[in-house]
């Protein structure tokens, strides 16, 4: 038998952005999938949910052919409908809201089910530009800490991942590495060998904090409090680069002052961290030739999460570290990639602005009452605005999901369930699996798998564009998202040249088209024959060594009069959570929920494989035994988690691994495969964070107490 051996990459929400190697026999049949051996952060390895990827495409639950619902909203009931037909009558009912209702009462809603920029938001893009729809802000992951971070540095950008094999000291803030971002391990054990710490800040002892050297346990939604106690010491006991700080920052005369108002036995009082360890690590910090922070989402997803991000984000400039290779920090490469979008997604096409949601609004964007639907306006800073009710635009008539999952994974899932069966609301959803969302769709379309389309990958943990070329055939009467907006831009009339661009075309016109001097050298051609290449930089990349910061004053900016003019305090400060306990009479009784990813699903992807669920075993909550007694809770016991969201099943795990105070159930199971039919974001709430409109997954109240017998 011959093999063929096929490049491509991983195309999920994962920093890692993993290439791989597809075996595929004469038949056309994926064989194996590994890791590349080239790739220089890949190194021949995939994570244990990504390694069980064929079992996905192969999975006999798979979605082949496009279905028509038959029974009520929710039932999951469907039958088989050609395409031509699903096309058809899906153009149809869109055309007749939108000339009842305009255009802006079609919803798209998407987020990174793929993060290929053809499969995600390319043709989708055209699509929505040209019918004039609503626009998403997509806020549900990390806007809260872009924001925060950007306000100090200028762009989502820091170290390469590789060089924390640099550094002497590590603080892993706020991720789980082992679990979320697994090829930076290797660098930080290569830094380990040559006798650096690591010490890793998180309210929950990980994977990663028994694989450290330290767990310093913290409360959720607190980080900021400890970076500016931090600050304190660094500022009054003279331990800052004073020559990095004059060169190459902003507001250092102020912030000094600002950081004289939070000592440690302040912050000690917020964090849970006793005050003589704050100062400690601010002294290793100081001396340490040089350290390295990498931090992730999870510890922006508050109240508070765009200023912790923010104060973070400034302690590597204080410290100099950003000098030296294995100094600086790390949130995301992201803005290092100059990629211009426009000849992909045409905004062009869009007649007329459109309003934009907030994606972790979903469940008032689908309310029928006017003053919802201006609440779920995107304003993400103070400075803007919501609508008056009157002219927050028609309900949303028609919702179209792709790449997403919101009946699971969005906030407030009560009112997400609720919008979901109007019957008045149609929806269509371009699917792989028959999701929760899926179960409400009016039209359930199949869509391809990584393994059976074209795509282009931008990494948020690296500085490697990848390519990935189709392996094998559709599975079945799959399509990529691309064909099926082509085929409804076709259906309603949308005759534009662009919707008659092939995949590989629109792949190799979006490379050329790339002017900025960080994407020299990266050609069509050569992702073709390499499958990735890594972005036009120095080796070693030390981005801010000698300032260059891309802020408006080209140096960090401790005062940043760009967040003073958008609302915000210019210098950082501590902005709380909410879910900090007010009283004695609260802390005694609610506890803080945090549901971080669970290390065999990768948000709601992957739930639906055997394999894969039957390790994660089943929704637990874990709670520290000092929080279990007082409310008569044991191993293995049923209780309800709840409060004025929702209430949800889960069972008792007794650990002393978690912060007393604060509880942690792993997501994001489907609310189908779960015992009682939900999922943790039946508490999440509606709210949103300090900056950028993002979420509030980790800044939850909530009662916890055994569950009744029926």
């Amino acid at each position: 038998m011959n093999t063929t051996l096929i490049t491509g990459v991983c195309p999920h929400d994962c920093p890692d952005t993993c290439a791989w190697q597809v075996t595929v026999d004469d038949a056309g049949r994926a064989l194996d999938l590994g890791g590349h051996p080239d790739h220089p952060v890949t190194q021949g390895r995939l994570c244990g949910k990504v390694d069980r990827y064929l079992e996905r495409t192969y999975h006999p639950a798979r979605l082949t052919t496009p279905l028509r619902r038959v029974g009520p909203k929710g039932s999951g009931e469907f039958a088989a409908v050609g395409w031509e037909e699903a096309i058809r009558e899906i153009a149809t009912r869109l055309s007749g809201i939108i000339d009842q209702f305009g255009p802006e009462a079609v919803l798209p809603y998407s987020y990174a089910g793929t993060m290929g920029i053809l499969q995600g938001e390319g043709m989708a893009s055209r699509f929505f530009n040209r019918m004039g729809a609503s626009k998403l802000a997509y806020t549900i992951c990390a806007e809260a800490g872009v924001a925060g971070a950007t306000y100090t540095l200028g762009r989502n950008m820091g170290m390469a991942p590789a060089d924390f094999a640099h550094a002497e000291l590590i603080l892993l803030w706020g991720t789980n590495t082992l679990t979320s971002n697994m090829h930076l391990w290797p660098f930080v054990q290569q830094a380990r060998k040559k006798g650096a710490r690591v010490l890793v800040i998180d309210p929950a002892r990980t994977r990663t904090a028994r694989a450290a050297d330290e767990w310093i346990p913290i409360r959720p939604g607190t980080d900021g409090a400890l970076a500016l106690a931090l600050m304190h010491v660094l500022v009054t006991e003279d331990l800052i680069d004073h020559d990095y700080v004059e060169r190459y920052t902003v507001g250092f005369p102020e912030l000094a002052e600002r950081a004289k108002q939070y000592p440690p036995a302040w912050a000690e009082a917020i964090t849970g961290i006793p005050a003589a360890i704050i100062r400690a690590i601010a002294h290793d910090y100081a001396k340490a030739e040089p350290a390295a922070i990498r931090i992730n989402y999870g510890l922006q997803r508050h109240a508070g999460g765009g200023m912790a991000v923010r104060n973070i984000t400034c302690l590597p400039a204080l410290a100099g570290h950003w000098r030296h290779r294995g100094g600086g920090i790390l949130l995301s490469t992201s803005g290092s990639f100059h990629l211009d979008y426009d000849s992909l997604q045409r905004p062009d096409l869009r007649a007329r602005p459109a309003r934009t949601l907030n994606m972790i609004h979903l469940g008032e964007a689908l309310s029928l009452d006017p003053a919802h639907i201006a609440a779920a306006h995107h304003h993400p800073r103070p400075i803007d605005p919501l609508p008056d009710p009157a002219a927050a635009g028609p309900p949303v008539k028609a919702l179209i999901v792709y790449n997403s999952n919101p009946a699971a994974v969005a906030p407030d899932q009560a009112a997400v369930l609720a919008g979901l069966r109007r019957p008045d609301l149609f929806t269509v959803v371009l699917e792989q699996f028959q999701t929760d969302t899926a179960d409400f769709a009016d039209y359930l379309l199949p869509a391809t798998t990584q393994l059976e389309h074209w795509d282009i990958l931008k990494p948020y943990g690296h500085h490697y564009l990848a390519l990935n070329r189709p392996a094998i055939a559709p599975v079945g009467q799959s399509r990529p998202n691309s064909a099926i907006f082509r085929g409804l831009a076709a259906a309603l009339g949308y005759d534009d040249p662009c919707f008659a661009e092939p995949d590989e075309a629109i792949l190799r016109q979006f490379v050329a088209s790339q002017t900025h001097p960080t994407l020299q050298g990266i050609t069509w051609q050569r992702l073709c024959d390499q499958g990735f290449a890594r972005l036009h930089l120095p080796d070693p990349y030390l981005p801010f060594a000698a300032g260059n910061f891309p802020t408006p004053s080209g140096k960090c900016e401790f005062f940043s009069a760009r967040a003073q003019a958008d609302g915000y305090d210019p210098l950082p400060t501590w902005t709380p959570p909410i879910s900090l306990p007010a009283s004695p009479a609260e802390e005694e009784a609610l506890l803080q929920c945090i549901s971080p990813p669970a290390h065999n699903f990768l948000n709601s992807s992957f739930t639906q494989v055997d394999r894969l669920r039957g390790r994660e075993g089943e929704p637990l909550l874990f709670i520290h035994p000092q929080d279990a007694a007082p409310r008569g809770i044991v191993e293995g016991m049923r209780v309800c988690v709840g409060n004025e969201f929702g209430e949800v099943a889960l069972a008792a795990h007794l650990s002393p691994d978690i912060l007393p105070g604060v509880m942690l159930t792993h997501g994001i199971w489907w609310r189908k495969l779960s015992p009682d039919g939900r999922n943790i974001n039946q508490v999440t709430p509606r709210g949103q964070a300090d900056m950028g409109g993002g979420a509030l997954f980790y800044d939850v109240r909530v009662w916890v107490q055994p569950l009744q017998p029926a």
